[in-house]
């Protein structure tokens, strides 16, 4: 599968550039001060830190949030004093994306913008 060389390369010079770049993700400083809340008192191990991915695909993606490990394929990142977590292959859904937090007498929770 020679074929497969020329695009590896391309992905890990892509890959690369946008490790250089500043983080594909924003996170405010609400939301920042709510993760930090969540990490501290709801026992989040340690060595845990914030996961920013997606799921689905096809017609579009929904965006995902939790608290997870670091693993082998993740590009990370420190956010506000917060360890962030993205999967490499996620990167290019995530560019330009921000986190937010709402508290309102409707609602509270995490959102996209």
């Amino acid at each position: 599968m020679a074929f497969l060389s020329p695009l590896q390369n391309t992905f890990n010079k892509i890959y690369t550039d946008l490790k250089q770049m500043k983080p594909p993700v924003t996170i405010s400083e609400k939301a920042a001060i709510e993760i930090k809340k969540i990490l501290n008192s709801k026992n989040i191990p340690a060595n845990y830190g914030l996961r920013i991915g997606v799921k689905g695909g096809g017609c579009g993606v929904s965006f995902v949030l939790g608290f997870d490990k670091v693993k082998e394929d993740d590009t990370t990142y420190d956010l506000d004093d917060i360890p962030v977590y993205v999967q490499k292959k996620q990167l290019m859904f995530l560019i330009g994306k921000g986190v937010d937090f709402y508290e309102g007498a409707d609602a509270r929770g995490f959102f996209f913008h």
